[in-house]
């Protein structure tokens, strides 16, 4: 008896041996990203469930504040892979060699605006966000404003101390939109433009929903703001009207990323293949309403049906290239208006 039960556990004792190995194999991936709170445990749960042997350890900041610690690290690299950042963002990284090549399976699947040009593609597209307006119908008709169809219609006088949008520097809401208004109006007339936005905003937020959720309080009438929180502010029974200016919006993608020079290359291969999947794409798009896979359809309640069609044609290298004099002229120009940190 007591033979039999020492060999039962001598047994158990070795399983136990060949299962610690096992668990030690997991690979550890640091990932930066700027997806919302919200999605952080969702992307990684579906992940891992489907890679066992890896381990997402997010760091997690607004889009301005990642792009510029990677940078900051771009001698010796912290994290591993990017997995929900601004497709300019990227970009920039790519520009400054930053980025390892790697063809995910099946990104030729995807919709060719959400790939990289380059052969290998160094980055690729997950999905699309973009800036609206939020108008507040309720807050407008106190004060007798209709609501705008034009960009051109917020620098009205009426709008004066109601207006908010997110800071370029810290919000990729916030960097898109001011990108599209310099390409779409030119540099001379965009610049002029945002002179007189100025004088009737009341703050620049660093964040790219808190404009929306501004606007949806009655704290302001209109708030230059991200296209999915205004859908789900007024699900959830604000009096908004998600708007989609005349002239079109601006947008930018997120995008995923393997670090060049990782140690844990084909841990970061298994996310770049799992993030450009179909499956991938159906949880985006539980989140976004455009996403890279053509064959994932999206219609959120109370979501523009013009939105993705309305949607600038952007040139991504050069709001990468010029990301750093765009944002220093805008912060000469309004820093004053910065919401504290």
């Amino acid at each position: 008896m007591k033979k039999g039960i020492w060999y039962g556990v001598a047994a158990a004792a070795l399983a136990l041996g060949l299962a610690m190995p096992a668990m030690a194999q997991k690979t550890k991936l640091t990932v930066y990203t700027a997806l919302e709170n919200d999605q952080l445990a969702p992307f990684k749960s579906a992940f891992e469930a489907d890679n066992p042997s890896v381990e997402i350890a997010w760091v997690r900041d607004s889009t301005g504040v990642i792009t510029a610690r990677f940078l900051a690290e771009k001698d010796n690299p912290k994290a591993d892979v990017i997995w929900g950042l601004a497709g300019s963002s990227l970009l920039l990284f790519d520009q400054q060699n930053l980025l390892e090549p790697y063809e995910p399976k099946g990104v030729s699947e995807l919709k060719p605006a959400f790939r990289s040009s380059k052969t290998p593609p160094t980055w690729v597209g997950m999905d699309a966000f973009l800036g609206v307006i939020c108008f507040n119908t309720a807050e407008a008709g106190k004060a007798g404003i209709k609501a705008p169809t034009s960009w051109m219609d917020l620098t009205k006088p009426e709008y004066k101390g109601k207006l908010v949008m997110p800071h370029p520097a810290s919000s990729g809401t916030g960097y898109l939109t001011v990108a599209a208004w310099l390409q779409v109006m030119g540099q001379e007339a965009g610049w002029k433009y945002m002179d007189a936005l100025h004088e009737n905003m009341a703050v620049y937020t660093h964040s790219g929903s808190a404009p929306c959720v501004q606007a949806a309080r009655g704290e302001r009438i209109a708030g230059i703001s991200l296209d999915m929180r205004g859908a789900r502010e007024k699900t959830q029974g604000a009096p908004l009207e998600v708007i989609i200016p005349k002239e079109g919006v601006g947008w930018d993608m997120e995008a995923t990323g393997i670090v060049r020079g990782t140690k844990n290359l084909a841990a970061a291969k298994l996310l770049a293949d799992w993030a450009a999947s179909r499956k991938a794409n159906e949880l985006y798009s539980k989140y976004y309403a455009v996403t890279a896979h053509p064959a994932v359809k999206n219609a959120p309640a109370n979501y523009p049906a013009t939105a993705e069609a309305a949607m600038v044609k952007n040139d991504f290298d050069w709001m990468a290239s010029n990301r750093e004099k765009i944002l220093a002229e805008w912060d000469k120009r309004y820093g004053g208006k910065a919401a504290p940190k």
